[in-house]
């Protein structure tokens, strides 16, 4: 077999750009044809998937060993997801930049949360808050240009009146933020209260995971700045089984958990219809698996963004915004080819018929 690939079909930049041909040469993409033979592949190429909110080293009771981080990683890549935003991990994952054969991997490193206020072994506990803005910087200095806040989670001192609160002062955050900047990382924050929205746009972050709290008027607070939310519904579909365990103690918290959860699609679309770049991340890594990319996508368009929205955020729009190249003349070839366009039909993303990473087929 050639070590060259052709590409062939209908291959797809961008929003606006199609050609009908590429070709696969030492690991690179080219609109060259090469000479000597090739080995086609033919249908839709796109450049690999993303998967923006996504937890690699980490399962349902905190961090994982390397053979299941591995395994982890492997289930992404063969779904078709090349490109990988860890928001948040217990594990030290930065070996994956190491392995050809694995997604590429930008690292957001711990989830930065207070003590009892987040899920147990998951993230790295503040005793003093005024920590946050030192810790925040050394975060951004060891990851790869993101650090992970936890906004809100439910405060457990308040007793049955327990509900989801903000972890953090606003002049705390609004430093913590400031501090990551300085050293030039971006900032995304796990967010599902609406008490915690207007303070993270306040001290300028910039992205927001779930988001499900967010107002009308937050909405379009969010839309303005050009702020990407990540809808995670397949997490947010698990809000009416996290409400009813905890409706005997937290009656407030449950109440305001099985609301978000049922207006889970209302909620994206208004985002989408506000014009917010609406991204795709399945938040693998807890209690969901891993390579279920296709998955969280058929519920964007459930929810009621457009088949091409959603796949354009899946792939060359989000890497963009992540600063990676998509099908460029020189770029690596990292690409996954549909038998059918899943542009106009998204559940074409279950089925990939070539995943290609670093120029090498694994699919």
């Amino acid at each position: 077999m050639s070590d060259v690939l052709h590409l062939a079909g209908t291959v797809v930049l961008d929003d606006e750009r199609e050609v009908g041909e590429a070709w696969v040469v030492g690991g690179r993409l080219t609109f060259t044809r090469p000479a000597g033979p090739a080995t086609t592949i033919r249908g839709w190429v796109l450049p690999g998937l993303v998967d923006v909110h996504c937890h690699i080293g980490l399962a349902a009771d905190g961090p994982v060993d390397h053979a299941t981080a591995e395994r982890q990683a492997l289930a992404d890549r063969d779904a078709g997801v090349l490109l990988v935003r860890d928001a948040g991990s217990p594990a030290d994952t930065s070996w994956v930049h190491g392995r050809a054969d694995l997604p590429r991997l930008i690292r957001a490193g711990h989830h930065l949360a207070r003590p009892k206020r987040y899920l147990r072994n998951y993230g790295l506990e503040l005793a003093d808050v005024h920590d946050l803005p030192g810790v925040v910087h050394h975060e951004a200095v060891r990851a790869d240009g993101w650090v992970k806040l936890v906004a809100d989670w439910i405060d457990r001192d308040l007793g049955p009146a327990g509900d989801l609160t903000p972890l953090w002062p606003d002049d705390v955050l609004d430093a913590a933020v400031a501090a990551a900047h300085d050293a030039g990382a971006r900032v995304t924050a796990h967010t599902f209260a609406t008490e915690s929205v207007d303070p993270l746009l306040d001290a300028g972050v910039d992205c927001l995971e779930h988001a499900t709290g967010a107002t009308h008027a937050q909405i379009a607070r969010i839309a303005e700045r050009g702020i990407p939310v990540t809808a995670t519904l397949l997490q947010i579909a698990q809000f009416g089984a996290i409400a009813d365990q905890g409706a005997p103690r937290y009656p407030r918290f449950a109440q305001r958990m099985r609301a978000m959860g049922e207006r889970r699609y209302e909620h994206v679309r208004d985002l989408h219809d506000a014009g917010v770049p609406v991204l795709v991340g399945t938040d693998a890594g807890g209690t969901i698996g891993h390579g279920r990319i296709a998955d969280e996508a058929a519920e964007m368009v459930a929810a009621g963004i457009p088949a091409r929205d959603v796949v354009a955020a899946a792939s060359w729009r989000t890497r963009a915004w992540l600063g990676v190249e998509s099908i460029a003349e020189g770029a690596s070839a990292d690409v996954v080819v549909y038998d059918r366009d899943p542009r106009t039909d998204v559940t074409a993303l279950h089925e990939p018929a070539a995943v290609v990473l670093r120029g090498t087929r694994h699919v």
